[in-house]
């Protein structure tokens, strides 16, 4: 569970990213956070991951019910974070990168292997992992940043616009994978701006403009709440006109 409580983030010049956010992420379903471009998705998972510290207003981000201000490395444990920059370690072979990944969360060698065989089977990517990811296309090396976070089985999954790069068949995958883990009793949070694949994804959608939360619920209460317009794209630029 993700928990934001009156969240804010200042950035240098008095610009106001986000303002008093409040927000829970429930234990068994996928959250769809969407946005327009510079709404504050970004700055807000950044939070959520203690990548960005909260301006010092009293405001509150708990994983698990464990405080990321009070104890950040047990709550950094509890999720696994794929960002929407796939360039990182470039000069690691896959493999190389992967071993990093789970000596750091602490990913038991027995078993490991079979964990980044599963995976790597599922995105198509075995044939790649001796290879620098220097060499990666866009979508490879997007792959194999999903793979990073997630082989220490994180109970949360956070995503900044997953599915971007991604061949249909790794998107599916990767849709599929979200799915599993929300029906194992866990949690998922991703960005998007694809207002489709939060349709058929999603259980529940927040939207953010301008840094503050305009909806919080499911896409069926978001339609009722409007009954005169006829599809979710619409209610999105009815709630984000003045973006």
């Amino acid at each position: 569970m993700i928990e934001l409580k009156h969240v804010s983030k200042t950035y240098g010049g008095g610009k106001k990213a986000v303002c008093d956010v409040s927000l829970e992420i429930a234990d068994g379903e996928i959250t769809g956070f969407i946005g327009p471009n510079g709404a504050g998705k970004t700055t807000t998972l950044k939070m959520i991951t203690g990548i960005l510290k909260p301006d010092e207003d009293g405001g509150a981000v708990l994983l698990n019910q464990i405080p990321m201000a009070k104890n950040p490395l047990e709550a950094k444990k509890q999720f696994g974070f794929v960002s929407d920059n796939p360039d990182n370690f470039l000069r690691l072979k896959g493999i190389e990168y992967l071993n990093f990944m789970a000596d750091i969360y602490e990913v038991p060698s027995e078993g490991r292997w079979e964990r980044i065989e599963s995976f790597a089977r599922r995105f198509e990517i075995e044939d790649a992992l001796n290879d620098k990811i220097l060499s990666y296309s866009h979508g490879m090396r997007q792959k194999i940043m999903v793979m990073g976070a997630l082989l220490h089985n994180p109970s949360i999954w956070i995503l900044d616009e997953p599915l971007t790069g991604l061949d249909p068949k790794s998107a599916f995958e990767l849709k599929e994978m979200m799915k599993e883990h929300a029906a194992s009793g866990r949690s998922v949070l991703f960005s998007t701006h694809v207002l489709e694949v939060a349709e058929k994804l999603c259980d529940k959608v927040v939207i953010i403009n301008r840094g503050q939360i305009v909806y919080q619920g499911t896409l069926e209460q978001l339609r009722a709440a409007y009954p005169g317009i006829d599809s979710l794209e619409n209610i999105f630029l009815e709630l984000t006109k003045d973006a």
